[in-house]
């Protein structure tokens, strides 16, 4: 049984694990699929369109250097034309072989049957020579095609009709290799995509780099955290980055320091306790025991004294930590009726009076004649009063004295419980409020009394005020609102 337990915990541990790790290659397929996704995508798309940009560019450019050119010619055969004593044909043949551009195209006449009969080059090319160009300027189209030649070359070729003036030749035809041209889209393609692939490996690199910085850090995170499960408070996280992960990471290490501080508190606490339950039982049954054997009425007397009070005791530390465990639970309520404030307090200064008279410490008490009425439960509020007054005998020494006194100021109710006691250092003030925390580790206590009374005056909608100094005294000052008209009425 025993071993399927610790396999079941093996297993949990794994799957965790697992599922940590899952999450984290999570963390950088998102990353990649949803960003460098994208990214690669859009750059794509921009280097398609300005590759077909620059081939629309250059194709531009030889097609309109390609319609200057045929332009030119067209006017010079136009004007021959128009001469009655110039032969047009010799004149073609002339314009062919000067033809100033023959190095970079080839200049061709076209006759009335279709068939090319004159070059610059002076090749003269196949009967059947397929010239998609020619075809459509004849049929009343703008004349252009973009193909293969017979050797498998990629060309350019523009036609212009000149059957308006001529009957011996029906139009004239430029053609170029467009061999460089897409070379030099080639070139230009290249590094385009060389830059495109310089930037997604920049970004590959530097998004590695971001992920492993987010990554490294919430790792750790999680390694800490599982320490922080088993009780180890002693490790702190080290980054140092001043941005939001920084922000968490202080966090975390600042719940570090207060779970620390914590279970130190709540160690004490059970140290403390565990003193406190311990002395009040080892009187009792050392007392018990003695009056067991003992058949002195004297002796008898003294030790049911001490057996009640130490039982009183313990009764008071018991209704502590239930209260406490009231409030953590948040089960802690109030049974809350119209009450007599200086009547709770004077029964909680009656209790102590005959303690501090053994204890050879003075009380005073200053009670006013009437304060107005509480609307709150009155068996907390005496069970605040005890706890305060119980405090200040508690740390005064013999000779000491605790001066109580109750009054209105600016429509609130005061009570102020002073003594001459051991006080509380300055640095101690801020937390004597807090659960577990012992000021003074010399006297007895539990250290949950003064956050028990807080907790009870602040659901009353009061205050619980600390003034102290060192070697001086203590003063503890109470602040609750009087019973307003709708809570009279009710």
């Amino acid at each position: 049984m025993i071993k399927l337990k610790k396999d079941e915990k093996t297993e949990k541990r794994s799957f965790f694990s697992s599922d940590r790790t899952q999450r984290k290659r999570s963390i950088t397929k998102r990353w990649i699929t949803n960003n460098l996704g994208v990214v690669i995508l859009i750059i794509l798309v921009v280097e398609l369109a300005f590759v077909y940009a620059i081939q629309t560019f250059y194709y531009s450019s030889a097609r309109q250097t390609l319609t200057s050119e045929l332009t030119s010619i067209v006017n010079i055969l136009s004007r021959y034309a128009q001469d009655s004593g110039t032969n047009l044909s010799s004149e073609m043949r002339n314009t062919l072989e000067s033809f100033s551009a023959k190095e970079k195209m080839e200049l061709m006449a076209v006759n009335a049957k279709g068939r090319v009969v004159l070059t610059s080059s002076g090749f003269s090319p196949a009967a059947d020579l397929a010239m998609p160009d020619y075809d459509n300027v004849m049929g009343g189209g703008d004349g252009y095609w973009i193909g293969k030649a017979e050797n498998g070359e990629k060309i350019m070729a523009l036609s212009a009709n000149i059957s308006s003036f001529s009957s011996e030749y029906s139009a004239v035809r430029v053609v170029v290799s467009l061999t460089q041209v897409d070379e030099s889209i080639g070139a230009i393609t290249l590094a385009a995509t060389i830059v495109c692939i310089a930037i997604l490996l920049l970004l590959v690199l530097t998004g590695i780099y971001f992920m492993g910085s987010i990554i490294r850090p919430i790792t750790q995170l999680s390694s800490t955290a599982g320490k922080f499960a088993k009780g180890d408070f002693s490790f702190r996280i080290r980054y140092p980055g001043n941005d939001e992960i920084g922000d968490l990471v202080e966090a975390i290490n600042h719940m570090a320091d207060e779970l620390s501080n914590a279970e130190a508190m709540k160690n004490e606490f059970i140290s403390s306790v565990s003193h406190e339950l311990r002395t009040p039982l080892t009187a009792i049954k050392g007392w018990a025991e003695t009056i067991y054997m003992e058949n002195d009425p004297e002796t008898i007397h003294k030790g049911m004294g001490v057996i009640i009070n130490e039982t009183e005791r313990l009764s008071r530390m018991v209704e502590e930590l239930l209260d406490f465990s009231r409030m953590q639970s948040g089960h802690f309520t109030l049974q809350q009726s119209t009450m007599d404030i200086l009547a709770e307090l004077g029964d909680a200064v009656l209790i102590y009076q005959d303690k501090a008279a053994r204890e050879q410490i003075e009380i005073s008490y200053d009670e006013p004649e009437m304060l107005p009425f509480v609307y709150g439960d009155k068996n907390r509020i005496r069970q605040v009063f005890i706890n305060i007054i119980d405090n200040a005998i508690k740390y005064s020494n013999a000779g000491g004295k605790v001066s109580i006194r109750a009054f209105e100021k600016d429509g609130k109710i005061y009570v102020e419980v002073q003594d001459t006691g051991c006080g509380i250092k300055e640095s101690d003030l801020p937390k004597i409020k807090t659960k577990f925390y012992k000021a003074n580790h010399t006297r007895r206590g539990s250290g949950i009394g003064l956050a028990v009374a807080d907790e009870i005056i602040t659901a009353h909608g009061g205050t619980l005020e600390i003034q102290s100094k060192e070697s001086e005294g203590t003063r503890v000052t109470i602040i609750l609102p009087p019973m307003d008209r709708s809570e009279r009425d009710a």
